[in-house]
């Protein structure tokens, strides 16, 4: 039997895949009518955090942050039966992470991290990404239930903390990845480009096929051949901003990359490659 604690658009749709695959699975959520919704579909609810905990050989963990991770765990405690192992998917902090798998392990409890880069439809379709890392042991037994609700399961290392820091790099990404549509959008309003032609641009052009390579720009310190120059880089940088500036359309990003920018050709890189300046982030400290 399973407890899955956290009934929110990811936590519910685990549930319910989980329950289709013809799993025994109790739930508890601080709103009750959202545990209940899962009844109809098989799922047992429990009034508590420890009654939900009883019985179960795996305790899931879909929650906001760490603060509800610790206050539901040490409510569920009483209930945790010698043998179960915890299994937290929440977003939470690498340090956190940490403390929180040494105390349970000192109880006696395994804890797995596995965090996703997963929407409710990838968990109700067993799709999308889940990372892990911890007790190596713990991870290949778990990994055959792990890897059921998910499209791709990636152990990351010993360190209980090290999915968590790879989450968040990955969060990072989707952060920029954000902002830049923001900008995008931004800058088509202030050009009279409406939307849906901006958006065109992507049939035909796909940036993500130039990461790779400036990764391999990055971590290489290739700058001093440089494929676009910082200073014509923020050259367009200007530009786009007083195309903003001219309609009264704010920015979000861009007017902060131009300060970085503009730091780097202060250093004397106004004719390396651009990428130079993320060449502070990777090198040792």
């Amino acid at each position: 039997m399973i407890a899955f604690y956290g009934m929110g658009l990811l936590g519910s749709n685990f549930t319910r895949a989980l329950l289709r695959r013809g799993e025994r699975v109790q739930v508890w959520n601080r709103t009750p009518e959202r545990a209940r919704a899962l009844e109809a579909e098989g799922a047992v609810t429990a009034p508590d955090p420890a009654d939900a905990a009883r019985g179960a050989e795996r305790i899931h963990l879909a929650l906001s942050d760490d603060a509800a991770v610790d206050d539901v765990l040490e409510r569920a405690r009483p209930g945790i039966g010698a043998g179960a192992i915890i299994v937290d998917h929440t977003t939470t902090s690498p340090s956190s992470t940490a403390t929180r798998a040494a105390r349970w392990t000192g109880r006696g409890i395994g804890f797995q991290h596995a965090p996703v880069f997963m929407g409710p439809q990838n968990a109700l379709e067993s799709t999308g990404v889940m990372l892990a890392s911890g007790d190596r042991a713990r991870f290949d037994a778990l990994s055959p239930a792990l890897s059921a609700m998910t499209g791709k399961l990636l152990y990351l290392g010993s360190e209980p903390e090290r999915a968590a820091a790879f989450k968040l790099l990955g969060n990072t990404f989707l952060m920029f990845i954000t902002s830049g549509l923001r900008d995008f959008f931004a800058l088509g309003k202030a050009l009279g480009i409406a939307p849906g032609d901006a958006a065109s641009l992507f049939q035909f052009w796909n940036p993500g096929l130039t990461v790779p390579a400036r990764i391999d720009r990055i971590l290489a310190a290739n700058f001093s051949a440089p494929s676009w120059e910082l200073a014509m880089a923020r050259k367009d940088a200007r530009l786009v901003m007083e195309a903003a500036r001219s309609s009264n359309v704010p920015l979000a990003a861009v007017p902060a990359i131009a300060e970085e920018m503009d730091r780097w050709i202060a250093r004397g890189h106004a004719h390396d490659d651009w990428t130079v300046i993320a060449a502070d982030a990777t090198r040792e400290p």
